[in-house]
């Protein structure tokens, strides 16, 4: 973990935007031939702090002239049934199916690389950005995996950088390599390509 994720939101704020409004950051440098994804990990507790630090960072890098595209999986995920006309369905039959059935019908509306995906693409190609911020992760699980999400990004989203907001933890090993470890406790979603932004130089 680095010794940034510990510290007070204030300092991890300050971090984010001299990252994020830097030409190192913008230009995607020190990362080698990676896709410019990050993970901005945080204790799921802390929630709608980041939330406003979100919003704060959007300002600031805004008055620098850096433009941030957001989207919110739980919103996008909400637009996306009321689109195909099935939210209202999956309200109605929500009581009286299991969970299990509920989170399979999700899985299925949402997949991320037939339905999500295209959708993020197509908001990607109408907007003029600089960073995209990805965030709603938690509020999404388990019907959409931030792994996946990130695996079907990697062809649409690697001309600018990707900061995604993850309310858990993101940890390198060398024996089980990277895993995104949602809300510091389920440990199953195998990703290795993103960087943690508080191991990022300004």
């Amino acid at each position: 973990m680095s010794s940034l994720e510990t510290k007070q939101l204030s300092e991890r704020f300050e971090h984010l935007l001299s990252v994020m409004s830097g030409n190192r950051f913008l230009q995607k440098q020190g990362i080698g031939n990676e896709v410019p994804f990050f993970i901005c990990p945080y204790q799921p507790q802390e929630s709608m702090n980041m939330e406003l630090i979100q919003k704060q960072l959007i300002k600031q890098l805004h008055q620098k002239g850096v433009r941030v595209l957001e989207i919110n999986l739980y919103d996008l995920s909400l637009k996306l049934l009321q689109k195909r006309e099935i939210f209202e369905q999956i309200l109605e039959i929500e009581s009286s199916v299991s969970k299990g059935e509920l989170k399979e019908l999700l899985q299925n509306v949402l997949d991320s690389e037939e339905h999500l995906i295209p959708t993020i693409s197509k908001i990607l190609q109408d907007s003029e950005f600089d960073i995209l911020f990805l965030s709603g992760v938690g509020e999404v699980f388990p019907y959409i995996r931030s792994h996946n999400v990130l695996n079907n990004l990697q062809s649409t989203a690697k001309d600018k950088p990707t900061v995604m907001f993850f309310p858990g933890k993101y940890t390198h090993s060398l024996e089980s390599g990277a895993s995104l470890d949602l809300f510091g406790l389920l440990q199953d979603d195998k990703y290795y390509r993103a960087f943690n932004i508080y191991e990022y130089k300004v």
